[in-house]
């Protein structure tokens, strides 16, 4: 077959060309470029017996499958085709140009790109769909459903497949949600017109159909040298915030970072609801090291700048971290089991599962003295359906874990003090970190299970400055606000305003229970006797007698905030045996399970 096409086409996009239509037609292909005599490209058919190659991360010598391309034709000369079963019509020369077209098309950008790709461990953008979806032309696998967009900027005067950036509609773990992906071979994943416009496009039918939004990112950001009629226009890339914005609790937004995402294109990341880095491979930052310099002085690399350690641990934008890209892929699987499609919609339940361990353990695990540490994942495996726990932003705010969970299939959200870590005090990263994750389990319909064993709010210089008060706030607004059904368990001390944040009694939670090891008081026995008893026990000269004193002080001390005493007064709701709080939380999250709750007439609270 010989075909001519435009003398703009390179060498290497007339081979492209050419290879794909000698695949599709199962026939040499003589490919000629403008009024060449000679042809520029001259391909063979392969021979259709060869063992087609596994993905291997290169995308050289790639062969894209295209949904719904099929090839059982032939040519009868006249520019028609038959098809099996004697039917004379069939795709025609026109057609075979549009297969070839969107063939060379899905390749993405220059080959020496793609190569570069393999050489840093990542995956062609096209590879990574194929991770996500599945391959459609394999059996049981689905795909991307559709791509909307795939010829943007195909009259460009440079080739730019797809503007470098693909959106479209998938089904991922059983679940149809919206996806946009960076192609990182054109233009480094740079966005400009064309691709914003998809972009922007993608995101206002998500508004509409109510289903979830994955992101994977991996742009250098706005296209430096074709920034006009994108950057600051009413519909550019400005738009994308506020669309995430208007997308925020309306849609789980998920976002993956697949290499260093700069400027605008670091804001996405940090809109969305849950963000995963994948190690050795993604940072985000408002500017790039070279700019930093620039404009600062300072010296550093993309990794210490905003590399996933910095954001897992120091600025909380990182939810989970990954080792790889497959690994993203089931970090992403196992969170978007514990969220509905959207805001209007239940959380999906599972079958239930025993615990990992016993919850006849569970009143071994918590020791008898206040101050003494311990795991309390001790305690919440004992709890929770066995391999249902996933732990969010664990290195940034460790004094209190966030993670999702299920009892008997049913997701929940756990909020809890960490005594392993600096006493359980809330310290700030922990309660922004904790107001963040009810605010966003209150958006989804997730219940909220808080079990507190903490000291309070850490006091003094270094806390003030990086703002306690502030952050405190909003764990304590944001557990208010909540409309969800919550549970409170005092499982050891609930001291100072602690209780607050934790939901305790005056927090409107649907109960509040607690272990017979519990204690609840405006501050610590210690702390206590020493601002109540300090003179007093100061003019003790014996220092035997002076101790004895204070143990016995503290001993009347500790009868009187007892939870005991509190349930004597109705304070909390029930005390109840350690070996039966799994089977006891159980019951109240399905008796409150349709609990209807109304705040007070208004735009919104001002507190966040």
């Amino acid at each position: 077959m010989e075909l001519r096409v435009t003398d703009s086409t390179t060498t290497e996009e007339a081979e492209a060309i050419a290879r794909a239509i000698a695949s599709h037609v199962g026939e040499r292909v003589e490919l000629y470029v403008g009024d060449a005599e000679e042809p520029t490209a001259s391909v063979s058919a392969p021979d259709v017996s060869d063992p087609t190659p596994g993905r291997t991360g290169s995308t050289t010598d790639r062969t894209v499958s295209t949904p719904g391309r099929t090839d059982s034709t032939t040519d009868d000369g006249s520019g028609r085709r038959s098809t099996p079963g004697g039917d004379e019509l069939g795709p025609t020369d026109r057609e075979e140009r549009l297969w070839a077209e969107i063939e060379d098309i899905l390749q993405g950008g220059p080959e020496k790109y793609r190569e570069r790709l393999a050489e840093q461990g990542k995956l062609f953008v096209r590879d990574r769909l194929e991770l996500w979806f599945g391959d459609p032309d394999t059996e049981g696998d689905v795909g991307v459903l559709f791509e909307d967009g795939k010829f943007a900027n195909v009259d460009a005067d440079e080739r730019l497949p797809a503007d470098g950036l693909l959106t479209g509609a998938a089904e991922f773990e059983g679940r149809e949600l919206h996806f946009m992906a960076n192609d990182f071979s054109v233009k480094a994943g740079s966005m400009a017109r064309r691709g914003v416009e998809k972009f922007l496009r993608m995101q206002r039918r998500a508004l509409k159909t109510g289903k979830p939004v994955l992101y994977l990112m991996d742009s250098s950001g706005g296209r430096i040298d074709r920034q006009t009629g994108f950057f600051a226009n009413r519909e550019g890339i400005g738009k994308y915030y506020y669309n995430h914005s208007m997308l925020s609790g309306r849609v789980p937004q998920i976002c993956v970072l697949y290499g260093p995402c700069i400027a605008g294109a670091a804001y996405t990341p940090v809109f969305a609801d849950f963000t995963v880095m994948v190690r050795g491979m993604s940072a985000m930052a408002i500017a790039s090291p070279r700019m930093v310099e620039m404009v600062t002085g300072e010296e550093i690399t993309m990794e210490d700048l905003g590399g996933p350690d910095v954001h897992a641990r120091h600025s909380g934008s990182a939810d989970l971290i990954a080792d790889d890209e497959e690994h993203a892929c089931e970090l992403v699987a196992k969170l978007i089991g514990y969220l509905p499609d959207s805001c209007e919609d239940d959380p999906p339940r599972t079958d239930g599962r025993s615990p990992e361990r016993s919850p006849e353990g569970i009143d071994a695990v918590v020791p008898r003295e206040p101050n003494r540490g311990y795991d309390m994942f001790d305690v919440i495996e004992r709890l929770v359906d066995a391999g249902s726990i996933l732990e969010l932003r664990p290195e940034y705010g460790a004094e209190i874990l966030t993670a999702f969970a299920r009892i008997d299939g049913r997701p929940i959200g756990v909020v809890a003090n960490q005594p392993a870590h600096r006493a359980g005090a809330i310290f700030p990263a922990s309660a922004r970190k904790a107001a963040e994750f009810v605010w966003t389990c209150d958006a989804y319909g997730i219940p909220l299970l808080y079990l507190c064993d903490t000291p309070g709010f850490m006091a003094g210089s270094g806390v003030e400055r990086a703002g306690i008060l502030e952050q405190g706030k909003k764990l304590i607004y944001a557990t208010s606000a909540a409309t969800v059904p919550k549970l409170s368990v005092i499982v050891r001390k609930a001291y100072g305003a602690g209780i607050y944040a934790m939901s305790g009694p005056a927090y409107d939670p649907e109960s509040v229970i607690a272990l017979p090891s519990g204690e609840i008081a405006i501050m610590g026995p210690e702390a206590a006797i020493n601002a109540v008893y300090a003179n007093r026990l100061a003019e003790i000269d014996d220092p035997d007698e002076r101790a004895r004193r204070e143990r016995e002080l503290r001993e009347e001390y500790r009868e009187d905030i007892d939870v005991r005493r509190m349930a004597s007064e109705v304070v909390i709701d029930e005390i109840v045996p350690p070996s039966t709080l799994r089977e006891e939380l159980d019951r109240r999250f399905a008796f409150y399970e349709d609990v209807e709750k109304e705040l007070p007439e208004k735009k919104h609270g001002t507190i966040l």
